[in-house]
């Protein structure tokens, strides 16, 4: 039987510098989404990759005795090194200076020219180029750009337009019929409310004061705005084609995920879908913009002197530990928050305290009393009911929580059976049935069930700290990894397990 398919994307990084762990939040999300997925038996494609056109990259290369092109290729490479660093298993890893894309895009402009819906203008307007963006005066905040806070300054030059005011009505009624395209509700309703309804002005596509970018193909005096290049990413990559779609495009598209952060969800919500419709295409399924992570409560930034980088944060605590962090600390809807204090807490807490420690001090129990070996004589008592009940239940309560993206609480949900472990051991008392010989089959029962318990929770935990958990799958000495193995009593018999190791060495906040 076929598997049934499932694109995800995040969006694509901006080569102007590197990544601080802010952005990099993004990208660990969109992994344990897709990884969580392929556990599940879906054919996962998992699309991310790099911006590297505009007049921010041409001015920074400038600034430092660059070709824009070597420039960007130094950052695109940082950026691939981090992501692979942090473990993200994804398909392609796109840059819109490849050819393919290049030539696409020009294809789906002249085919956007050809049909009228991009017309030759003039363009004055208040300009940030740190974000690529126009802007009304009515839209600025205290004068600065509303989404960075920096300054703008007023642009006046010849441009093609794309007619976003012939999709209004389109747009209103999307936004007003498909409650799940744009989550979470208050992106939706902000989109709705405070962009399309008050009405929408025809978009800039095309500039003409800088030359990094992808020339008009009937026109070379202007190069295409940035937004337009980089949104297209999305079906360029998977073989789109204005005249004959590839196989690939056919599979994969529409997009069944784009992951992306909340201060661009406009670009995607609105000018994406009018893009699509011009096209003739099927919109993504769904977008979803995710809130920012923050450092020490204020949004992370190199001039603000706060950014945190995920590399550096790797190298101290791990990568898993960083995984997990970014993955527990921000809320479905609101930002989170990043210090090295928190980080630590949580490490110790969670990751040493209640799963490092639970898995070393059932193997070496297993150990001591029964020399590794795994055996299940099945002496139940009413004590052991919960923790089987709840263990038979994660999967569903967990498969709830990542449908609906809410991974910090999915996350609860299976911290919940290794907490309700630790409190099993008090309960259980192993060191004193021990002392009793005729309760060697209760010991091993109760050992069997730790295990178990273990064995679910790694299950459960492989889309978020691969690493630490295929660390617990060699201790276990087990092959029933699968989510369909996830009912309890699938870990094997007779079997003996291996040398514990240390999964999280406690830090001493001192």
């Amino acid at each position: 039987m076929e598997k049934e398919k499932y694109y995800i994307s995040t969006a694509i990084a901006y080569t102007s510098g590197k990544p601080h762990i802010g952005n990099i939040y993004e990208i660990i999300l969109a992994d344990s989404i897709a990884r969580y997925k392929r556990l599940k038996g879906y054919d996962v494609y998992f699309q991310t990759g790099t911006d590297e056109h505009g007049e921010k990259i041409e001015i920074k290369a400038k600034n430092v005795g660059k070709t824009p092109k070597d420039f960007v290729d130094g950052i695109a490479g940082e950026i691939k090194d981090i992501w692979n660093l942090m473990n993200i298993s994804y398909d392609k890893f796109v840059r819109t200076t490849d050819p393919i894309h290049e030539k696409e895009v020009q294809k789906i402009f002249q085919k956007m020219y050809d049909k009228g819906d991009i017309y030759l203008g003039e363009y004055s307007g208040l300009y940030c180029t740190d974000c690529e963006a126009f802007w009304t005066e009515s839209q600025l905040v205290e004068g600065k750009c509303p989404d960075c806070g920096r300054d703008v300054t007023l642009k006046k030059e010849e441009a093609y337009f794309f007619k976003l005011s012939k999709y209004q009505k389109r747009l209103e009624e999307l936004f007003e019929t498909n409650d799940t395209f744009l989550k979470p509700e208050s992106r939706r309703n902000e989109m709705l409310n405070n962009f399309i309804k008050p009405g929408l002005q025809d978009l800039c596509v095309s500039r003409t004061s800088f030359t990094w970018g992808i020339p008009v193909p009937f026109n070379d005096k202007h190069v295409v705005y940035v937004w337009l290049d980089a949104l297209t990413n999305y079906i360029t990559n998977i073989g789109y084609d204005t005249e004959n779609p590839s196989d690939e495009f056919k599979k994969y598209w529409p997009a069944d995920l784009h992951l992306i952060g909340k201060d661009i969800v406009r670009f995607h919500s609105i000018y994406w879908p009018a893009f699509l419709w011009s096209l003739d295409l099927e919109l993504p399924h769904q977008i979803f913009g995710h809130p920012w992570l923050l450092s020490n409560n204020d949004k992370i930034g190199k001039s603000k002197g706060n950014a945190i980088y995920a590399d550096e944060l790797a190298n101290k605590y791990g990568v898993d530990a960083v995984r997990y962090y970014v993955l527990h600390e921000i809320p479905y809807a609101n930002d989170g928050n990043i210090t090295y204090e928190l980080l630590e807490e949580r490490y110790n807490s969670d990751l040493a305290n209640i799963l490092g420690n639970l898995v070393n001090r059932t193997l070496a129990m297993s150990k001591k009393y029964f020399n590794s070996e795994v055996t299940n004589p099945k002496v139940n008592e009413k004590i052991d009911d919960s923790l089987i009940e709840y263990a038979n239940n994660l999967l569903s309560n967990v498969d709830k929580k990542m449908d609906e993206y809410k991974i910090s609480e999915a996350l609860d949900e299976i911290f919940e059976l290794l907490r309700r472990s630790n409190k099993y051991i008090d309960e259980t008392c192993p060191w004193t049935l021990a002392k009793d010989e005729n309760q060697s089959d209760r010991l091993k029962t109760v050992l069997y069930n730790l295990l178990e318990s273990i064995r679910i929770s790694a299950i459960l935990l492989r889309p978020f700290i691969p690493e630490t958990t295929e660390k617990i799958f060699k201790m276990l000495n087990t092959k029933n990894t699968g989510f369909d193995t996830l009912s309890f009593g699938n870990l094997e018999t007779n079997i003996t397990l291996n040398e514990a190791e240390i999964l999280f060495n406690r830090i001493d906040n001192k």
